[in-house]
Parts: structure tokens; C-alpha cells; sequence
């Protein structure tokens, strides 16, 4: 599956870090909500975020970018979806983006009660 664009947003100050860049913590949640709304729409229905496989920061964030998050399904299983995204982050005063993280994220579809579900064909 080729990679699309599954969110866009932009760093505020209130996400920085006591260096004044942007938190990792912020950047992992912002993936997360990424690849769950792929994974959701593969599963057609509620998923879980059940693993980070792997997760690289290449350069920071600075307030003021805007932060866009790239996806594509990686692998599926009977029950699991896993999400490779990649993450570029565009500055004000340049306008070409770069690539800041990227990493691969897990998640299972899950029923009302949380049990984990069959994925549709």
C-alpha cells in the first residue's frame, strides 16, 4: 500500500521540552493517532494501539512547524495491523520538509468489549 498523509498539524509551544524543543512524548502521540485512524479504517471499526516496534527521532521540532504524518500498512495478521509512519516537519521560514521520525506501530481490532476481533477480508 503507498504511503498518504493521515494528519497534519502544527507544533505549539506548550508541547516543548525544558530545551524548548518539541517533546518526543508529543510526537509519539501524534504517530499514534496517525496510524490509528489507517488502522481503523482497514479494520472498519475500533482498534488498540498494542506495540511500538520501532521508533527513531532524527532531528527536532521546533514551535511553529508544521508537522505532517505519513502512512502505510505494513503487514497484516488475522487480528493486527501494523502502521509504518513517517513524519516530516516544515518550518516557517523554509518551505521544504524534512523527515524528523518515523517508526512502526501496532494495533489490533477489537469489539465492544475490547476482545480482539477477525480483520474484514
Amino acid at each position: 500500500m503507498s504511503e498518504k498523509i493521515l494528519t497534519k498539524t502544527v507544533a505549539m509551544p506548550s508541547d516543548t521540552n525544558p530545551n524548548g524543543d518539541i517533546f518526543g512524548g508529543w510526537l509519539l502521540s501524534q504517530m499514534d493517532v496517525a496510524g490509528g485512524i489507517l488502522a481503523k479504517s482497514e479494520a472498519s471499526g475500533r482498534v488498540a494501539t498494542v506495540a511500538i516496534d520501532s521508533m527513531k527521532f532524527l532531528l527536532p521540532v521546533k514551535v511553529g512547524d508544521t508537522v505532517t504524518c505519513y502512512g502505510s500498512i505494513s503487514k497484516r495478521g488475522r487480528t493486527s495491523i501494523s502502521v509504518k509512519l513517517r513524519v516530516t516537519a516544515q518550518s516557517l521560514n523554509n518551505n521544504i520538509p524534512k523527515d524528523v521520525t518515523s517508526g512502526t506501530f501496532v494495533y489490533v481490532a477489537i469489539d465492544l468489549e475490547g476482545n480482539p476481533r477477525p480483520l474484514p477480508q
